[in-house]
């Protein structure tokens, strides 16, 4: 069995085709999802890809299946998919940059190892350059501080996309939503980063029942807040939080980010992105 996708729109269909098969369509990776084949004739853009029975991480962290991912699953799902972006980032003829890492293209196979998916917005960059200009077009709630703000992006654009992602895995929401009682909104990377000082206890999905091990909830959480950090330079390699993950290194409590601040001080999430967005 296979998956086929359909790539809509002349133009942007036809942008997004050269973009997978100029990166996945090159490698090979076990947690990097494989494509198959296409097809391009007149305006139609397929692409095929392998099946992935268990479907995308978001339907498992958010949506209203009844089974809880249970804390190992959560981990090595992480763990894989860190291990993805570092094999696209370091260990690829060019370093490929991914430019939209969210739950929704993350998908998992009958033994829930995840695939890196959707590489429609994927950079190349020579190894003898240092970023790549390119308009933000990622997913609100993922996408860096410095990309939303104009600046060239590198590599580190993704690992701030994987410290949002990593928070969501481990608290099993969304990292941002609105209470309906006030419509006030809560930023959970904004709660985790102030209960690192109080414990890993406080931070891991209450669904668990608290069965999960509390000192990789705590290594989680210390990684994605060092993810997640306004400067870009303070944000680990993903080589580096392969390493962390699998215990290899110690990692330190991380500062608190200021733009998880200023997230807070919004009255509208989203308007925080709007507000810095380069088209204004």
């Amino acid at each position: 069995m296979v998956a086929v996708k359909k790539l809509e729109g002349f133009r942007q269909g036809e942008k997004q085709f050269r973009a997978e098969l100029c990166t996945i369509g090159n490698i090979q990776h076990v947690n990097l999802i494989r494509l198959l084949g296409f097809c391009s004739e007149k305006s139609r853009r397929l692409l095929v890809y392998e099946y992935m029975p268990n479907g995308s991480l978001d339907k498992h962290l958010f949506g209203c299946n009844q089974h809880v991912l249970c804390w190992n699953a959560r981990y090595q799902i992480a763990l894989g998919i860190a291990r993805g972006l570092h094999y696209l980032h370091e260990n690829c003829r060019d370093c490929i940059i991914h430019c939209d890492i969210k739950p929704e293209n993350i998908l998992l196979d009958d033994s829930f190892v995840p695939r890196v998916a959707d590489f429609g917005l994927a950079k190349l960059m020579g190894r003898d350059i240092s970023r790549v200009l390119t308009t933000a077009r990622g997913t609100v709630g993922y996408i860096a501080p410095e990309w939303i703000a104009g600046t060239a992006v590198t590599a580190k654009a993704d690992v701030f996309s994987y410290g949002m992602m990593l928070l969501e895995i481990v608290l099993g929401r969304r990292n941002a939503e609105q209470r309906e009682e006030d419509d006030a909104v809560d930023i959970f990377p904004l709660v985790a980063a102030r209960r690192l000082v109080g414990g890993g206890e406080q931070m891991v999905d209450t669904r668990l029942d608290g069965d999960a091990n509390m000192a990789e909830v705590e290594r989680a959480c210390r990684v994605a807040c060092w993810c997640i950090q306004d400067d870009e330079n303070a944000r680990p390699a993903m080589a580096t939080v392969v390493q962390v993950l699998e215990g290899l290194v110690e990692i330190g409590v991380p500062p608190f980010p200021r733009s998880l601040q200023l997230l807070a001080d919004q009255s509208n999430y989203l308007q925080f992105y709007s507000d810095l967005s380069p088209s204004k």
